[in-house]
């Protein structure tokens, strides 16, 4: 049970990195899950400080993910037709069937937000456009890297306790 524990949660560290470069999973959480099996494995003395703050983390990161995206797009001078752009255009993109859809998605939907809702000229749709795919690969940036250092943390819990699990 232990070996499955162990394996089931390295999965879901590998998982979250998958899911924090796809904007279907949220990946810091599911990578979380992650760490939090590796607990339930007999032997094993529960850290709350590590869990704790790694939970406070993964929320942190999954709610600033849909907060930046649509930031980035107010701050290059978008409106909230561009921000719910951005979120449509995430959504429509992950089912577009061609390569990186999920990165022009946002793109294309903050553009169509800004151009045909605010009547915005197309200078000012591009620029909140621009400003919304920003604020995606900051957000996905920021996602993969805590999803990085969970699956490091994780790791580190299996070779630091060897003794324990093998």
């Amino acid at each position: 049970m232990d070996l499955l524990l162990i394996i089931l949660g390295f999965v879901l560290c590998i998982v979250g990195i998958i899911g924090s470069l796809l904007p279907i999973l949220p990946g810091p959480p599911i990578s979380w899950l992650g760490l939090l099996l590796f607990y339930f494995v007999d032997g094993m003395e529960w850290n709350y400080w590590l869990l704790g703050a790694t939970l406070f983390i993964a929320i942190l990161i999954f709610i600033l993910d849909y907060i930046i995206p649509a930031a980035g797009t107010k701050k290059y001078g978008g409106s909230k037709a561009g921000a719910i752009g951005t979120t449509v255009g995430l959504i429509v993109g992950i089912f577009i069937p061609i390569p990186l859809g999920f990165l022009i998605g946002p793109f294309v939907g903050a553009f169509i937000g800004e151009f045909i809702f605010n009547k915005s000229s197309s200078k000012i749709a591009l620029r909140a456009a621009f400003g919304s795919f920003m604020g995606f690969l900051a957000s996905t940036f920021m996602k993969f890297f805590v999803a990085l250092i969970y699956l490091g943390v994780f790791v580190y819990l299996c070779f630091q306790h060897q003794a324990i699990l093998f």
